[in-house]
């Protein structure tokens, strides 16, 4: 059995001429269109048809015509020279900070309170980036960077993650949310141990700050034997609760006026300094290839969080946890 002959790799050169060719059916204006000399435009469209082992132009002293091979090849060529364009020019655009799709993970105890901000910034400062926001907990949003399903993070920290660098962005206070009547609202020095004994309700397994209000309830002497009820998926459950009489809750001073805002029946408390506190950064993986665009980002957002009640990153600090 005769082995069938192996076709050689033809050049994008050696295309772009036959291309050319193809197109003008003349040498010389083929070599002025593509900006080649007429010799080394015979020389690469011979070259294809050796390589190809097809001759692909039938070529006379008075014109240039198609084979019947050549036909049907100038069409897979001219494919071929767009599907590299496309590919040059997807490249060109990616070297372009701030374009194309940015997948945004934020988790839930964030999203409703700072993604305004967010969405502010990117739509006045970023108009070519498509923005794309995930709102899920913290252990999916890091199986999904890890994966490359997500691009950046929107998070509290710290993570602790090898391969995750966090870009903080601020740190803000808890504030103890309890209904109107009760002895502890409307003061800005409460020591952190009245919370040792409250009624403290909490979020379900799984969230962030579930965990972060513990370890503070533990930093303040709270027994691991106090009950904790523990009955709400999300903060604005949360509060309605503690606007029906079952206990108190922590809120982070950023979710405190869009929470507490739609009941008049609830009122806050501030815990004396140091507060409690939690700091929200960016996380990306480490070594990202955007890493410079989600730095900047990470700057452009600290300022545009300075109006909002928090302690804003310089950007040098390391990432940390509730104070």
């Amino acid at each position: 059995m005769i082995p069938a002959r192996r076709v050689k790799q033809p050049s994008l050169s050696q295309l772009r001429a036959f291309a050319a060719v193809a197109e003008h059916l003349h040498f010389r204006d083929a070599a002025a269109a593509i900006g080649m000399s007429q010799p080394a435009l015979s020389g690469a469209v011979s070259a294809l048809e050796e390589a190809l082992g097809v001759q692909l132009l039938e070529r006379t002293t008075r014109k240039v015509l198609l084979s019947p091979a050549g036909e049907r090849l100038a069409v897979r060529a001219g494919a071929v020279l767009d599907a590299v364009g496309e590919l040059l020019e997807e490249a060109e655009a990616a070297q372009a900070p701030f374009t194309g799709a940015l997948r945004l993970g934020v988790i839930p105890t964030v999203a409703p309170y700072l993604l305004p901000t967010v969405l502010r910034l990117v739509h006045t400062r970023y108009p070519e980036l498509d923005l794309q926001v995930h709102e899920e907990q913290t252990s999916s949003l890091l199986e999904g960077l890890a994966a490359g399903r997500l691009d950046l993070l929107l998070l509290a920290v710290p993570l602790g993650v090898p391969g995750v660098t966090e870009l903080p962005l601020f740190d803000e206070d808890f504030v103890l949310v309890a209904p109107r009547e009760h002895p502890l609202v409307g003061r800005a020095d409460l020591p952190r141990e009245v919370l040792k004994e409250l009624d403290l309700l909490l979020l379900d397994e799984g969230h962030c700050l579930r965990d972060q209000a513990l370890d503070i309830c533990r930093e303040a002497g709270r027994t691991e034997g106090a009950a904790v009820t523990t009955t709400a998926a999300g903060l604005s459950t949360l509060v309605q609760l503690v606007a029906g009489g079952l206990g108190v809750t922590l809120l982070p001073r950023t979710a405190v006026k869009v929470e507490t805002a739609r009941n008049s029946a609830l009122l806050t408390g501030d815990f004396a300094a140091p507060a409690p506190s939690r700091r929200i950064a960016l996380a990306m993986r480490t070594g990202a290839a955007r890493q410079s665009e989600f730095e900047q980002l990470a700057d452009a957002l600290r300022g545009s969080m300075r109006r909002l009640p928090v302690r804003v990153s310089d950007g040098s600090d390391g990432a940390g946890g509730a104070a």
